[in-house]
């Protein structure tokens, strides 16, 4: 009887010794699955029980990884001993797919019927492929990530698998992180997929300590077993790609970004906040006002708009070779077209050259209504002929195919590579690091967009094939502009002070329709 009593008083000092720690329950009473070897004690390395202390010592954890260090299974474990010694524990597991999702819990079935009965005193009320209730009041649930996945919740665990990998996985947080506001803790853990995307962000900023993230990284020689031996054997027949992903943690050599990481980084290092916001959605955002002596190109991407992706436009001072101005947004066609004419007039006539594809056309013959005449063709005879002859207006604008995106695309390449353009929007620098090699072609990563990177595109291909870029066609576009001033929108002329060196410049200040100042309401643009 008093044999029988102390081996109670002994189960439940031990029950409360592993309700205190997590890593002393794993060693002593958990097993796990080996590939090989079966039904194993879950013994753990100093590597793993320092990030179940960070696990513990810090609500946010962001983990970049090396692949086959036992990362899910002592995630799994730590998921596990919250929710079996802990009353109403709400853990929720992200993962790219169901299969990952439902191998998830697996794993959680198998250390729970590992262990000693004694040892579980809240017993399982709900037992699925993708969940497991306790009495206690917790709950262990894994699914596959979509954009609205426990956002009706308060969790107490997130964790997020393969992050890197999970698609939309920056709305995915914006509408997660309010669940943990109750006190939840989250761990993000991924091996690296290039630069760009919300886990990149997350774990870079984690890493220079401006965010909330305790960020943990892991590469392949954490693990006390592996050697150069094991190195050399292990990446044998890998490429230098897999081996950054999959082994060395490395986010620049892992992905295929269509730009150097180096010249994505120094974009950012010139990343400012407009100076101005415009536009009847307020998507015109400007860095440079216009000057009476300067020459701008508009450089035009058309969507429907109503879609997921945007209309797009860029102003480009083309003697200093920055962007001043862009817009972004979904307005439809005919008001897009209103809005470029808009701002071809304020950036003193600018030469305007829209994509002629589907929609495009649309703007073009929108364009052409509110006779904006200072259009792009690819040659001078087209342009001649609209201008004095038939005002046909099948060649303006840029036809993108297969053949000239590859060429505007390598124009593009180049130019920013050995920086000849000045950039310092936010959101172009965003679809610059989502824009990836794949298959071949350049494109963004799926759920990002690249409206901005084509209009920049189209852009900088004008440089080099535009007759109206040329001496000649400068020439043309004075006398052809001359002819229709009378036509033109009325212009003011204001003095700026460039301070600190006080010198004085002639800016172009324009009025439109339904505005007494530059920047009044666009009413107009809704007739």
């Amino acid at each position: 009887m008093a044999t029988t009593r102390n081996s109670k008083q002994l189960q439940v000092k031990e029950i409360i010794r592993c309700g205190k720690d997590p890593i002393y329950f794993f060693n002593k009473y958990v097993k796990i699955q080996h590939p090989t070897k079966g039904s194993i004690p879950f013994t753990t390395y100093p590597f793993q029980d320092d990030c179940v202390n960070d696990f513990r010592q810090h609500r946010f954890n962001i983990v970049l990884k090396s692949r086959q260090l036992g990362l899910s299974t002592i995630t799994a474990a730590y998921a596990m001993w919250m929710v079996l010694f802990h009353k109403d524990k709400n853990v929720l597991v992200i993962a790219t797919k169901l299969a990952v999702a439902q191998n998830f819990i697996r794993k959680c079935k198998f250390l729970l019927a590992s262990c000693p009965k004694w040892l579980i005193l809240p017993q399982v009320v709900k037992n699925n492929s993708q969940a497991l209730e306790f009495n206690n009041g917790s709950v262990i649930k894994a699914i596959p990530t979509s954009e609205d996945a426990g956002r009706s919740e308060a969790l107490s665990l997130l964790i997020v698998d393969e992050a890197a990998f999970v698609r939309n996985f920056d709305t995915l947080w914006t509408g997660l992180y309010p669940t943990l506001s109750t006190g939840g803790e989250a761990i993000i853990l991924s091996t690296p997929n290039g630069v760009g995307g919300q886990y990149y962000d997350l774990y870079t900023l984690a890493d220079k300590g401006e965010n909330i993230f305790n960020p943990i990284k892991l590469p392949w020689d954490v693990h006390p077993e592996r050697d150069d031996v094991w190195f050399a054997s292990e990446t044998k027949n890998m490429s230098e790609k897999q081996i950054a992903q999959e082994l060395l943690c490395d986010f620049a050599a892992s992905g295929e970004t269509f730009l150097r990481v180096e010249d994505i980084e120094y974009i950012r290092n010139w990343i400012r906040t407009p100076i101005d916001r415009w536009g009847p959605d307020m998507g015109v955002w400007v860095w440079e006002y216009p000057l009476t002596e300067k020459k701008y190109v508009i450089s035009a991407d058309v969507s429907r708009g109503d879609a997921t992706d945007y209309s797009t436009f860029h102003i480009i001072d083309t003697e200093a070779s920055s962007i001043v101005a862009e817009y972004q947004g979904k307005l439809p066609p005919d008001r897009f077209a209103q809005l470029l004419a808009e701002a071809g007039r304020r950036y003193n006539e600018a030469l305007v050259c829209p994509e002629n594809n589907s929609y495009g056309y649309a703007v073009i013959m929108k364009l052409n209504e509110l006779d904006y005449r200072n259009l792009y063709f690819q040659n001078d005879k087209d342009r001649y002929n609209y201008l004095y002859g038939d005002r046909e207006i099948g060649k303006i604008g840029f036809q993108t195919n297969s053949k000239t995106r590859a060429q505007i695309l390598t124009k593009l390449e180049e130019v920013l590579r050995t920086k000849q353009v000045k950039i310092r929007s936010s959101r172009l620098y965003e679809e610059l690091k989502t824009f990836v090699w794949k298959n071949g072609k350049a494109q963004a990563m799926r759920g990002q967009n690249d409206d901005l990177i084509m209009a920049l595109a189209i852009g900088t291909w004008l440089y080099d094939t535009s007759p109206q870029l040329s001496k000649h066609g400068t020439d043309l576009n004075k006398a052809m502009l001359a002819a229709f001033a009378v036509n033109s929108t009325p212009v003011e002329d204001t003095v700026i002070d460039q301070s600190p060196s006080k010198l004085q410049h002639k800016r172009k200040s324009v009025t439109f329709p339904g505005s007494k100042t530059p920047h009044g309401n666009f009413d107009w643009l809704n007739d």
